[in-house]
């Protein structure tokens, strides 16, 4: 390299100093030094001295402050345009990079089970998507009778379903979203006159079973055998689909235990919904088979739980 090309990349390495840029473009969307210093996890001092320099190498004041305000000068508003897309592109281009060599790449394929589980899958992908764009993700709806079965065909990479999943073969991820329970039950019922019910309740009826390949386990966690005082709780009709169940239940064929997500979707005639006060929310989370783990389906559910995190869901 000459000596001309020495001094040209100094220059621009100074200028666009990588504590430069950050501490720069924080402050200016927190307009507050102390937050700012918390978020670059460096000091208080460290930040003013650094804006101080970037201003002297520019030649102009980039914020106007006092005691007890921060903002941005016209330069300062002009500079933020200027630079914050270009940082976003080189944030970008370093992630894509480093998801490439972990071998995240090529197509994830995302199945649902549920109205809640769709929700959940598609604020997902889109977080997932925005950080490795380069990802091909596809989503498809998968269905009761079967519930397991495409991610055991592998037709899917990752599943977001509703809890619990105790298989031997497959890795349950973190929770990732909770909705109040109901009890879904015929308009002339009783118990539709009521405020709320109680676990105790599901005796007054006979509760729905899932129809097809669903486990043994599951059904027990919807409509126990038992209620917790120690009351028999009748087994109903099965049904294959939250459609069927509704509308075997409009008919007065039964009552069934639902999601309060259910509601939002499916109002049919002659269905009532009715808070429980005493069960436990309807919990959702992704599952994977543990011979698929990839560095795909990984990222996807960290993607996942950042949601939880920022209290996004639901």
């Amino acid at each position: 390299m000459s000596r001309g090309e020495d001094a040209t990349s100094a220059t621009f390495d100074g200028v666009l100093e990588r504590l430069e840029l950050e501490s720069f473009l924080t402050l200016a969307e927190e307009l507050h030094f102390g937050r700012t210093a918390e978020r670059l996890h460096i000091s208080r001092a460290r930040v003013s001295q650094t804006i101080l320099a970037m201003e002297r190498r520019i030649g102009g004041r980039l914020f106007d402050r006092t005691s007890r305000t921060v903002a941005l000068t016209p330069l300062g508003v002009r500079l933020r345009a200027d630079l914050a897309p270009a940082h976003r592109m080189m944030v970008e281009a370093v992630t894509r990079a480093k998801a490439t060599a972990r071998g995240i790449a090529g197509c994830l394929r995302v199945g649902y089970l549920g109205g809640a589980a769709g929700t959940l899958a598609l604020e997902a992908i889109g977080a997932f998507t925005r950080t490795h764009p380069d990802i091909d993700v596809r989503v498809e709806q998968t269905r009761m009778a079967d519930m397991f079965g495409p991610l055991r065909r592998a037709e899917v990479e990752v599943l977001i379903t509703q809890f619990p999943v105790c298989e031997a073969d497959l890795v349950r991820g973190p929770v990732l979203l909770r909705v109040p329970r109901l009890l879904a039950v015929p308009a002339d019922h009783p118990l539709a006159r009521r405020d709320g019910v109680s676990l105790e309740d599901l005796a007054q009826g006979e509760v729905f079973a899932c129809a097809g390949a669903v486990p043994e386990y599951w059904q027990l966690h919807l409509a126990p055998e038992r209620t917790p005082g120690g009351v028999p709780i009748r087994r109903g009709p099965t049904a294959a689909s939250i459609p069927e169940t509704l509308a075997m239940i409009g008919a007065g064929q039964g009552i069934s235990p639902v999601g309060a997500d259910v509601p939002r979707q499916y109002a049919p005639r002659g269905v009532v919904y009715v808070p429980f006060t005493d069960a436990d929310p309807v919990e959702y989370g992704a599952v994977w088979r543990a011979d698929g783990e990839t560095a795909c389906v990984r990222a996807f559910v960290a993607a996942a739980a950042e949601l939880v995190a920022i209290g996004k869901p639901g």
